[in-house]
């Protein structure tokens, strides 16, 4: 199954008619909601949850994260970040870094950004062909069926956000001094680059979708970001029979 998805196409402004303040009460019950299956999932220990965040610079990977998951016992919750790889990680095969990380029966795990910057990144930055890059998605393509078969729930999300919201949010940085510890002289670079960035990802839902879809968030306003990625999750798990055990006393 593949998915032909342009961003081109789809708005990074809500699309649902909801306020801030409507979205605020809908999170606080969703939280309730997504706490309550957490527990069941973890005393269950059948399934577990993998939920892949991607997007580009300034999209609000690490927002959503605080914001949407902080109804969740830590316990049961853990958030691995992909960043560049270490001279370990490089010298093995690129899923090595990721097979380790995935989530064990009872958890959820969250990854801010994944094995998908193995592809995106050598794309964009013209280190790797066609061929390569096409193979690339198949060895995903794998891996994936292979964690779903073993009972890992797969979302993944992609957070869409403007090339002029991504301007803004890059200037904040630079000027305000809580968010100056976030910049970074190659995000000018990686912003500079939003279209080369949309053709990767446009790729990337093409060709790895078989194991789950790929939910494109609009992200420019962080409120209904964090609405539609805490309802996404919320819909999605519901769908399994994850309950407490049976227990015979």
């Amino acid at each position: 199954m593949s998915h032909h998805i342009r961003l081109s196409d789809i708005s990074t402004l809500p699309v649902e008619n909801i306020t801030e303040e409507e979205s605020l009460v809908k999170n606080a019950a969703l939280q309730v909601k997504l706490a309550r299956i957490q527990d069941k999932l973890y005393a269950q220990e059948k399934y577990s949850v993998l939920i892949i965040l991607q997007g580009m610079d300034t999209s609000g990977k690490d927002g959503a994260v605080k914001n949407v998951f902080s109804g969740i016992n830590p316990a049961g919750c853990q958030v691995k970040s992909f960043k560049v790889p270490t001279p370990e990680e490089a010298s093995h095969y690129f899923l090595w870094r990721i097979s380790k990380e995935c989530p064990q029966k009872g958890m959820i795990k969250i990854f801010n950004r994944s094995h998908y910057e193995d592809i995106l990144v050598p794309m964009v930055e013209k280190k790797a062909d066609e061929k390569m890059i096409l193979e690339r998605c198949e060895e995903i393509n794998l891996f994936e069926r292979g964690l779903a078969k073993n009972n890992t729930i797969i979302m993944k999300f992609y957070l869409h956000v403007s090339h002029e919201e991504q301007l803004r949010r890059l200037q904040a940085r630079r000027t305000a001094v809580h968010k100056r510890w976030k910049y970074n002289k190659e995000d000018d670079i990686a912003v500079s680059k939003h279209d080369e960035y949309k053709k990767a990802y446009e790729l990337i839902f093409k060709q790895c979708s078989q194991s789950a879809p790929w939910y494109v968030i609009p992200a420019d306003k962080k409120w209904y970001r964090n609405y539609y990625l805490l309802n996404a999750i919320v819909h999605e798990v519901e769908k399994y029979e994850i309950h407490y055990p049976d227990i015979e006393l």
